[in-house]
């Protein structure tokens, strides 16, 4: 895991934060070992900001990766920063509830979590499946 902490640390060294200031860094590995970073990168419209995973994940899915493994991530403060509630929910598009998360706490120390752990009840394609069903099922009259 070293490896990867140290990759989501070296990451963040190029983030574009001039909004926060809080820089975060992600590396992610895929099922054949190859690493992905990203780091988080600000707009003035916030809501055009890219997160350091979201950017790492598009990187390898457009190298045609769909298997994760796991993902260090790290930030200027060495706070145990986790995924927000978007990242994971992109996370959980292409990897299981078993991707191992791992978020540094500065110097040796990283929490693990498991992508399940950290967003349970995901919203997936078959959450979608069984909703279309159930309206489906209203609009011929059913229950």
């Amino acid at each position: 895991m070293d490896d990867l902490i140290a990759a989501a640390r070296e990451a963040l060294t190029n983030a574009h934060v001039p909004y926060s200031e809080y820089r975060v860094g992600a590396a992610l590995e895929t099922a054949d070992g190859t690493v992905y970073t990203g780091c988080n990168i600000e707009n003035a419209n916030y809501s055009n900001s890219l997160h350091a995973e979201e950017v790492a994940l598009a990187e390898a899915v457009r190298e045609g990766h769909r298997e994760f493994e796991r993902i260090a991530v790290s930030s200027g403060v060495r706070d145990g920063v986790t995924p927000c509630g978007m990242c994971r929910q992109t996370l959980a598009e292409f990897a299981t509830d078993d991707l191992v998360v791992a978020c540094d706490e500065g110097g040796d120390a990283v929490t693990e979590y498991t992508l399940g752990e950290l967003l349970p009840n995901t919203i997936s394609e078959g959450t979608l499946d069984d909703a279309s069903g159930a309206d489906d099922a209203r609009d011929a009259g059913g229950n």
